[in-house]
């Protein structure tokens, strides 16, 4: 059994409701949601889109507030300048260049301002149901630590990841594995004791070689 093969079956025994965080109605909110989430706890995202969702949940209600108005719904969230700019600009795309819909596809969706390799990785797989991993900062680490795809960048990552699971599997493994970097293997602290992946993790056979080594 190869190394991807072995872990994959293990965390989906570990974790067979490994879902999305985020709360989310449509493609839209999740769109949304994902730009909020950069540097930010799923959980407060959460708690600011419930507050914004009420009545501004589609690209069209969105843009009737002005900048000023989003960041005050989005501040607590982080970086809300940024934020506030590139959710008023995704959607103004959405509305102009894609009928009010958001694209269903990977290539149209890294076209729409402000939304990066990860996002709409995020969206295809998540919303749309396509084939991607999108590698956050606990795919990231947990990919690089267990020696599963090894590089210095998330794309690296990503391709790495790509090229050792199998292609159906890649929208599961993305939830996998941000479930176990948020549960075990986290980044101060990895849970190395209670990881059921130790045997094939190379960051553990580091740190606890055989006798004589």
């Amino acid at each position: 059994m190869t190394k991807s093969e072995f872990i994959i079956r293990e965390l989906e025994a570990l974790y067979p409701d490994a879902k999305p965080a985020l709360v989310y109605g449509s493609a839209y909110e999740l769109l949304v949601a994902v730009i909020l989430s950069a540097q930010c706890t799923d959980e407060r995202v959460n708690k600011v889109t419930a507050k914004l969702f009420e009545r501004h949940n589609t690209p069209k209600t969105m843009l009737l507030l002005s900048p000023e108005e989003l960041e005050g719904y989005i501040y607590s969230c982080g970086f809300y300048h940024n934020k506030a700019a590139h959710i008023l600009s995704a959607s103004r795309d959405i509305l102009e260049k894609f009928g009010g819909e958001v694209p269903r596809d990977l290539e149209s969706l890294r076209t729409l301002a402000g939304v990066g390799r990860k996002t709409a990785n995020v969206v295809y797989a998540v919303a749309f149901g396509g084939d991607a991993i999108a590698v956050d900062t606990h795919v990231f680490r947990v990919a690089n630590r267990t020696g599963l795809a090894v590089g210095k960048t998330p794309e690296k990552v990503e391709e790495g990841l790509m090229r050792a699971i199998p292609q159906e599997k890649w929208s599961k493994a993305h939830h996998l594995l941000i479930w176990h970097g948020r549960k075990i293997c986290k980044s101060q602290k990895p849970d190395c004791g209670n990881c059921p992946i130790k045997s094939r993790c190379d960051y553990f056979s580091k740190k606890n070689p055989p006798d004589g080594e």
